[in-house]
């Protein structure tokens, strides 16, 4: 199923797109303004992978839809290459998993209105210990640029002990970063130092995203000692961190992810089978609340009827490419009956939205259903207490507000199900996206601009409204979310004598 046949061109742009000095000042090389979507193999295949496993993928995501939602880059990582390098010290692509090259496969991608992601390291191997660009650094970028590559992925293994204070991790980071602008494509540079010396701190001006914390993995909140660190201030960022070990590590440093640069959650889970589906809906609803990359980590050939739904909502997604570029913070952090692991929570999360609205949401970590109450002075608390409060006008919290959930339109998994079969086609008699609660094609209509057309698909359901100073309440099941943006009903403002 793919939304519109017409836009196939998305890469003939983006390569002749100007760098940072003509698109603004915000993004060091005029990428990123909202962070970034697509598919990394690592999580499906690890080094099980080759061109027709890339392709097959890369059709899929055209077929079902999700080059149309805005997952575009298509990102292969480690175990590409030939262990070694060729005689003039170049990369080479395994000739066996890819024997017609590499620039070949970026061609079909881009033929498909896709873009192309690759892998290497800061360090002198990979992680999977082959050849990587410390040293290298402007002769792998050239090659990645002469290849036709998009989006770089670099991560932090065998990095020669060139870590440990800031200056040290950004001079290392920086050379790969000062190479691939010196190619004169736009590359998309994907920082993966697991937060080491503090990346949030300075990577804006040098990568458009930066992993904050260790590799997750597919749980919910499961303790796990190769992850030893609970807090962003982590000496051994370690692999094997949970769900709720990432957010608990993002909170304090949201903020420092803008337009251009990116706080780097990792991969997405969801889909490969070690969470329920309310945990899911948390791992992907709480990606898009912070605005970490959107880049789906399962299987797209293989993907349940239950995962599509999830990953191709557009209400949710909305949220993640938000144009204000302002993550969500957390508002409180409550305890909550605890689970198996010892782990129990609920928060409350705010993000302003560009025009105005916000998105709310009510996270339940806790090992039961609980009803959650967040009330409009605590969701505009923010509001009230900085840039002049109440002194600048009527708060937020003295207006009413339509609240509109960004679940309630879930695909049923029958549609699901037949997209994956390749049983129904948008833009023909089964299936229209432009007025369609479940579908929303964003190379024909941008999410800011579908937003403000109050295209449904992106809104959610309106499933009330409450007052000036009012409560949202909901029931929110066990290790779950409720979802919700929130905007501004108009000529509902309280007097002033009506807060007396």
């Amino acid at each position: 199923m793919a939304y519109v046949t017409s836009h196939i061109v998305l890469a003939a742009v983006a390569s002749l797109m100007p760098l940072a000095s003509t698109l603004g000042a915000k993004s060091y090389n005029g990428l990123a303004k909202t962070p970034q979507m697509g598919w990394d193999d690592w999580n499906a295949y690890g080094c099980d992978i080759d061109a027709d496993t890339l392709l097959d993928t890369a059709q899929k995501m055209v077929d079902f839809g999700f080059r149309d939602l805005g997952y575009n880059y298509v990102i292969l990582d480690d175990c590409w290459s030939e262990p070694e390098r060729s005689d003039n010290g170049s990369l080479v692509a395994n000739s066996t998993k890819f024997p017609d090259g590499m620039k070949a496969v970026a061609d079909r991608i881009h033929s498909k209105g896709l873009l192309f992601g690759m892998y290497s390291s800061a360090g002198l191997y990979t992680c999977a210990q082959y050849p990587a660009s410390l040293g290298y650094e402007e002769q792998d970028a050239q090659t990645f640029a002469d290849w036709g590559v998009d989006y770089l992925k670099y991560d932090n293994c065998y990095n020669q002990g060139q870590e440990g204070t800031s200056q040290l991790t950004f001079d290392r980071y920086n050379a790969m970063s000062l190479a691939l602008n010196k190619t004169e494509r736009p590359i998309f540079y994907s920082m993966c130092n697991w937060g080491r010396d503090y990346p949030w701190n300075w990577a804006q001006t040098m990568a458009n995203s930066w992993r904050m914390s260790g590799d997750v993995y597919d749980s919910f909140d499961r303790p796990d000692d190769r992850c030893p660190c609970t807090t962003y201030d982590c000496p051994l960022p370690g692999f094997h961190c949970s769900i709720m070990n990432i957010i608990e590590k993002v909170a304090p440093i949201v903020d420092k992810g803008q337009p251009g640069g990116w706080n780097d959650l990792d991969m997405l889970e969801v889909g490969n089978g070690g969470m329920s589906d309310d945990e899911y809906k948390v791992h992907f609803s709480m990606w898009a609340m912070v605005q970490s990359p959107l880049i789906i980590g399962t299987s797209i050939p293989k993907m349940t009827a239950a995962t599509y739904s999830i990953l191709a909502n557009p209400a949710v997604i909305a949220i993640s490419q938000d144009s204000a570029g302002t993550p969500a913070v957390r508002v409180w952090k409550r305890n909550a009956d605890v689970d198996e692991y010892d782990q129990g929570s609920q928060s409350l999360w705010v993000m302003a939205l560009s025009g105005g609205d916000y998105a709310v949401a009510l996270l339940n970590a806790g090992n039961s259903s609980m009803q959650l109450n967040a009330t409009l002075e605590e969701i505009f608390i923010d509001k009230a207490t900085t840039a002049g409060g109440s002194t600048r006008g009527p708060l937020p919290s003295s207006s009413g507000w339509d609240i509109y959930d960004l679940w309630a339109n879930r695909m049923d998994d029958i549609t699901a199900n037949s997209i994956l079969q390749g049983n129904a086609t948008v833009n023909g008699s089964t299936m229209d996206a432009s007025n369609s609660t479940t579908l929303y094609n964003a190379t024909e209509m941008a999410y800011a601009d579908g937003v403000k057309m109050n295209h449904t698909a992106l809104l959610g359901v309106k499933t009330s409204s409450i007052p000036p100073l009012g409560t949202i309440s909901a029931m929110v099941p066990r290790h779950g979310i409720a979802m919700y943006r929130l905007r501004k009903q108009e000529g509902t403002l309280m007097k002033k004598r009506d807060e007396l």
